[in-house]
């Protein structure tokens, strides 16, 4: 979004004498969430900006002028991008595809034609573009953590043609090669895993406790009560502990793009 919101934002609060942890006191927010909006990274939601406007003593101007949100994602997944790039780390589970962040161009244009009904080009186009921006997460070289546990599935399953699949699963070599992301694979061998419902991701941040997300078909959800949370942390770590080692696990990557690259 804009930063004008934001710096406004910075200049009522500076001029109210409160530090940005005294304002999220205030208005029940975290630190974070006060910092991410101040740099442009986040809109507040509409309840979230009335705290601010009554905090602040602002009218309604924080509620009035609240920057429109362009990303084309799913309504049900919005809160779960923006969560997505505060989160210090980040543990991904992919059932069926490589997880947005780590997704090349021509593999999420692929994934993103699939929509039912269809969509038009421009609506696609859009799509990408937020998918590609979210990946943005990745070019800070120490945060957030990423660690990705992936179905064998992810790897078989061919989307968008031969060429495509080697250069995702290439890209994802790379990212484990120079140590940006841990990836382990969950072999079709092990049979039955506690993940294999659906996708999972769960998220730890700097100042409010972790949360998990959890994606169907047209429908996902935030988890945020401890308990679910650490019972989707434990099916996790379970899972993880049964998958291939990171060195066992990049070489099946790298056997499945050559696998694909000798593909006619």
């Amino acid at each position: 979004m804009s930063s004008a919101y934001g710096d406004w934002l910075k200049e009522q609060r500076e001029s109210a004498g409160l530090t940005q942890q005294q304002l999220a006191d205030t208005v029940i927010m975290t630190r974070s969430h006060i910092a991410h909006i101040e740099a442009g990274r986040r809109v507040p939601s509409k309840e979230d900006a009335r705290r601010l406007d009554t905090a602040l003593n602002t009218g309604n101007v924080l509620s009035s002028f609240l920057p429109e949100q362009h990303a084309a994602v799913a309504d049900y997944f919005e809160t779960a991008r923006q969560l997505e790039q505060q989160a210090v780390m980040i543990r991904e589970f992919a059932l069926s595809y490589v997880p947005g962040i780590l997704q090349t161009e021509r593999y999420a244009r692929a994934v993103l034609g699939l929509s039912f009904p269809p969509v038009s080009d421009e609506e696609r186009d859009r799509r990408v573009v937020t998918r590609l921006e979210r990946a943005k997460v990745l070019d800070d070289p120490v945060s957030p953590v990423v660690w990705v546990l992936l179905d064998e599935a992810v790897l078989r399953r061919l989307i968008g043609g031969p060429d495509v699949m080697a250069e995702q699963v290439r890209h994802l070599v790379r990212l484990a090669e120079s140590g940006r992301i841990q990836v382990h694979v969950l072999p079709f061998a092990l049979g039955v895993h506690p993940l294999l419902s659906n996708m999972l991701t769960l998220m730890w941040f700097e100042d409010q406790p972790p949360l998990a997300y959890g994606e169907g078909l047209h429908m996902g959800r935030i988890h945020d009560a401890p308990a679910v949370v650490q019972d989707l942390q434990h099916r996790y770590d379970f899972a993880l502990g049964n998958a291939l080692p990171l060195k066992e696990s990049l070489a099946l990557l790298r056997a499945t793009a050559k696998g694909y690259e000798g593909h006619d």
